[in-house]
C-alpha cells in the first residue's frame, strides 16, 4: 500500500482517487464526454421533463387543503372501540352533524332582559347556512337558550352539517354571534365544530408561509456556505421541483382515497423533501466542485461527481425510505399515510439530485460558483502548496481549519474524544424520563389565540365542562336499565340521557332503536379531552363489559383515548423493525458488521439524548402539558434515518479513502473533505425542520425542536467526533469481517 507522508498534498490524494478508476493501458481517469448532440439535448430533456412536472405540480400545491382532514376519528383503524361505536352511531342518526356550542356568558348574574334578548337569539342562529335541517317542519335545529345553574350563562347546541366547509360555516356563526351579542355579554363558538375549525385555521400556514420560511431559511445557508450568487438558487431550484413533483403524486393519491392526508403529513412533506433534497445536492455539488479542481471538462466533472456520490445519496435515500415505509404496520391510519407521503417526496428528492442538478450544474459549469469559480490545480501546485502542522499526521494532508484541528484531535486522543462524546450523550438522555407522551387535552394543540379553546374554559365555568361532546354507550336495548344506572352511578358523570331523536330529550317520549341497541349519552363534568375523562372511559368499559361484552364506549374522548393507546403500541412494534431494516442496508453498503452495529448505536444514543433534552425544555422553559404519544416515533423515524444519512455520506468515504491510505489515515482524511458538506447539511436540515415552528401547533412545534435539535446533535457531536473517534481507535477491525479488516 502507498505509504502517505508529509508531502502528499490534496492534489496528489485526489490523483491517486483518479488512478483508481483509471484505464490501465492509459493509466487515464475514465471521464465520460458523450456527443455533441448529446450534450445538447441530454440536459434540454432533463429540464423539460422537470418544468412539466412542476408546471402541473405547482398550482395543485394550493389544493391539497382540499383532500386533507384533521378529523381525529379518521386516524383510528376500524378495529377500535371509538371507530365501532361511531359507525353506530351513524346508523341513530345519518347526518354526520358536528355541534358547536355557542356561549354567552357575564361576571354577574344575567337580568330578565337579557335572557329575554337571548332567547330569541335561536332563530339568528339557524339562519346561518351549514346547519343541519330542523327536526320537523317549523322547528329550529338549534337547541337553546339552556342557561347554566348559576344564572351567569347561556349555551346554544348548533349542529353543522356541512363538514366539508366547516371553517366556513363556523366563521359565519361567529359573525353572526358577534352581531347579536346583547351589551355587557361575552360570546363564544366554541365545541367539536370551533375547535375543528380553529386547528384547521392553525394549519393554514402550511400552504405557504411555512415553506416560504424553510426555504428563505435555506437560501441564507447555502449563500454562507457557498458564498456564490448562482449555485444556491440551483439547490433551491432542485428542491422546489422535488417539492412540487410530489405534491402532484401525493394529491392524486389523496383524491383517489389512497391514503389520508391531514395537515401533519403536508407540513412535513415540504419539509422533508426540501431538506432532503437540499443535503443531496450538496453532497453532489462537493464533489462537482473536487472534479473541477482536477479537470478542464465540465463534462468529465459532472461524470466524476455522479460516480462519486449516487451511491451514498442512493443509500441515505434508501434508508429514510424505508424507515418511511415501517410506519404501513402502524394501527393508525395518520401513521400509516405518513409513511409513503413522506417516502414518495424522498424518491423525488434523490431522482431531482442526481437528474436535474447534474443538468443544471453541467448548463452552467464554473459559471455556478461565480464569483470563486474553481481553477484546475496543476501537479506541480499541488505539490507546492503550503503545507499546514498536521501534514505529518497521516491522513491530514491538505486539510486546513476546524476539519484540520478536528482530525488531530481525534488522532491524539481518540479514546477520549469518543468516551467523552458518549458520557455527554448519556447527560442528555437522562432526560428522556421527563417526557410526558400520553397525550395532551385538544384544547392545548392549539398554540395560538383561539376562540373555541377560550370558549371551552368559560364553558367550563358554568356548564358541565363535557358538555357537547358526551361519552357514547352504544348498548342492546335490554341492557338499557342497568346501563343507566351503572353510568349514573359513575363519578364524574354529571347526567344521563337515551337519545329519542333530533330535537330536545323528551320524558315522555321513547328511545330510538337500531337492530335491537339503543344510544346513551353521558356527560361528564369535566373536560372531554383531560385526563380524568379518559379514566373514565377506561373504567366504564371494564363495568360495562361485566353487563353485556358487546357494549361500546365511543365519543370525542374514546377517540383521544384510542388514539394515544395505539400509538403507544405502535411504537414498541416499528422502532425495533426501523432498527434492522437500517442494519442490513448498512451492512450491505458497507461490507462490514461491527461498523454498523456501532453506527446505529450512536445514532439511537443521539436520539435518546435529543428526546431527553427537548423534554427538559418542553417541561421548564416553555411550560408544554405533555405530548402527543406519536410524537417519540416520529422523532425516532426522522433522527435515526435522517442521523444515519450523515454517517452514510462519512463512512462511504472513509471506506474509499481506507482502501487506498488504510483505515486510520482514511478515517481522518474522511472526516477532513466531508466535514465541511456534511456540517452545511446538517445545518440546512436542522433550519427546514425548525421552520415547523411557524404552525401553532403543539405537535409540529414540539417534532420541530426534537428534529432540529437531534439533527445539529448528530452533525457536531456523533459525526464529527464520536463515530470517527471511534474508528481510528478500533482501527481496520471496524471493517469486520469484511477483507478490509485484515489490511494493515
Amino acid at each position: 500500500m502507498e505509504r502517505l507522508d508529509a508531502g502528499t498534498s490534496s492534489y496528489d490524494l485526489a490523483r491517486n482517487a483518479d488512478a483508481a478508476n483509471a484505464e490501465p493501458s492509459t493509466g487515464r481517469a475514465k471521464d465520460w464526454r458523450p456527443r455533441r448532440w448529446l450534450r445538447l439535448t441530454l440536459p434540454a430533456m432533463l429540464l423539460l421533463l422537470w418544468l412539466l412536472a412542476a408546471s402541473f405540480g405547482g398550482p395543485t400545491f394550493g389544493k391539497l387543503s382540499g383532500v386533507s382532514t384533521n378529523d381525529q376519528s379518521s386516524f383510528l383503524p376500524a378495529s377500535a372501540e371509538s371507530t365501532e361505536a361511531s359507525e353506530w352511531q351513524k346508523k341513530f342518526s345519518d347526518s354526520g352533524a358536528i355541534p358547536a356550542i355557542v356561549l354567552f356568558s357575564s361576571s354577574n348574574e344575567l337580568t330578565p332582559g337579557q335572557l329575554a334578548e337571548l332567547g330569541e337569539f335561536g332563530s339568528a342562529l339557524s339562519a346561518v347556512p351549514g346547519l343541519q335541517g330542523p327536526p320537523t317542519p317549523g322547528t329550529s335545529p338549534v337547541a337553546g337558550p339552556l342557561p347554566s345553574q348559576d344564572g351567569k350563562a347561556v349555551e346554544f347546541i348548533v349542529p353543522v352539517a356541512d363538514t366539508e366547509n366547516l371553517k366556513t360555516v363556523v366563521a359565519a356563526l361567529r359573525e353572526s354571534v358577534e352581531q347579536n351579542t346583547p351589551a355587557g355579554l361575552t360570546s363564544y363558538v366554541t365545541g367539536p365544530a370551533g375547535l375543528s375549525a380553529d386547528l384547521s385555521s392553525a394549519f393554514g400556514g402550511i400552504d405557504g408561509i411555512l415553506l416560504l420560511v424553510a426555504l428563505l431559511a435555506v437560501l441564507i445557508i447555502l449563500l454562507i456556505v457557498y458564498r456564490s450568487i448562482v449555485l444556491p438558487f440551483l439547490v433551491l431550484l432542485t428542491s422546489v421541483f422535488a417539492l412540487t413533483a410530489s405534491i402532484l403524486l401525493v394529491y392524486a393519491f389523496a383524491s383517489w382515497g389512497w391514503i389520508v392526508l391531514n395537515g401533519q403529513s403536508q407540513g412535513i412533506l415540504s419539509i422533508l423533501v426540501i431538506g432532503a433534497a437540499t443535503d443531496y445536492s450538496l453532497l453532489l455539488v462537493s464533489r462537482f466542485k473536487e472534479a473541477l479542481h482536477q479537470v478542464q471538462d465540465r463534462w468529465a466533472a459532472i461524470g466524476r461527481a455522479v460516480r462519486a456520490s449516487w451511491e451514498p445519496i442512493l443509500a441515505s435515500a434508501g434508508t429514510v425510505i424505508v424507515a418511511l415505509l415501517c410506519l404501513l404496520i402502524s394501527d393508525l391510519n395518520s401513521n400509516r399515510s405518513l409513511g409513503p407521503i413522506a417516502a414518495i417526496g424522498i424518491v423525488f428528492s434523490f431522482t431531482a439530485s442526481l437528474t436535474l442538478l447534474p443538468a443544471l450544474l453541467v448548463l452552467f459549469g464554473r459559471a455556478a460558483f461565480w464569483p470563486f469559480r474553481p481553477a484546475v490545480r496543476s501537479a506541480e501546485e499541488g505539490t507546492h502548496r503550503k503545507l499546514s502542522p498536521s501534514a505529518a499526521v497521516p491522513g491530514l494532508a491538505g486539510i486546513s481549519g476546524a476539519w484540520r484541528r478536528v482530525g488531530s484531535m481525534v488522532a491524539r486522543r481518540p479514546r477520549i474524544s469518543w468516551m467523552a462524546a458518549v458520557l455527554l450523550l448519556v447527560a442528555g438522555a437522562a432526560g428522556v424520563l421527563q417526557l410526558q407522551a400520553n397525550g395532551v387535552p385538544q384544547t392545548a394543540l392549539i398554540l395560538k389565540q383561539s376562540d373555541a379553546v377560550d370558549g371551552q374554559k368559560a364553558l367550563a365555568q358554568h356548564f358541565d365542562a363535557g358538555s357537547g361532546s358526551p361519552v357514547v354507550v352504544i348498548a342492546q336495548q335490554a341492557s338499557q336499565e342497568r346501563v343507566i344506572e351503572k353510568l349514573e352511578q359513575t363519578p364524574l358523570i354529571s347526567s344521563v340521557s337515551v337519545y329519542q331523536g333530533s330535537g330536545r330529550p323528551d320524558p315522555e317520549a321513547l328511545p330510538l332503536v337500531r337492530e335491537g341497541r339503543v344510544l346513551v349519552n353521558a356527560t361528564l363534568d369535566t373536560a372531554a379531552d383531560s385526563a380524568e375523562a379518559e379514566n373514565t372511559v377506561l373504567q366504564l368499559r371494564s363495568e360495562l363489559k361485566q353487563i353485556d361484552s358487546g357494549i361500546l364506549v365511543g365519543g370525542a374522548t374514546a377517540v383521544a383515548l384510542d388514539t394515544n393507546l395505539t400509538a403507544q403500541s405502535d411504537l414498541f412494534k416499528i422502532i425495533p423493525l426501523v432498527l434492522v431494516v437500517i442494519l442490513l442496508i448498512l451492512m450491505l453498503l458497507l461490507r462490514s458488521v461491527l461498523a454498523p452495529v456501532l453506527l446505529i448505536g450512536s445514532v439511537v444514543l443521539s436520539y435518546l439524548a435529543a428526546l431527553g433534552v427537548s423534554a427538559l425544555v418542553f417541561n421548564n422553559l416553555f411550560g408544554f402539558p405533555g405530548a402527543d404519544a406519536a410524537v417519540p416515533l416520529f422523532a425516532f423515524v426522522f433522527l435515526v434515518a435522517l442521523g444515519v444519512d450523515y454517517n452514510i455520506f462519512l463512512m462511504t468515504r472513509v471506506r474509499e479513502e481506507s482502501l487506498r491510505i488504510g483505515t486510520r489515515p482514511g478515517v481522518l482524511r474522511g472526516l477532513g473533505v466531508t466535514g465541511g458538506v456534511i456540517t452545511s447539511a446538517g445545518v440546512v436540515l436542522a433550519a427546514t425542520f425548525a421552520a415547523l415552528g411557524v404552525i401553532p401547533i403543539l405537535f409540529l412545534a414540539q417534532i420541530s425542536f426534537i428534529v432540529a435539535f437531534g439533527v445539529l446533535l448528530d452533525t457536531l457531536i456523533v459525526r464529527s467526533i464520536l463515530v470517527p473517534a471511534l474508528a481510528y481507535d478500533l482501527g481496520a477491525v471496524i471493517w469486520w469481517p469484511s477483507r478490509l479488516s485484515r489490511r494493515q
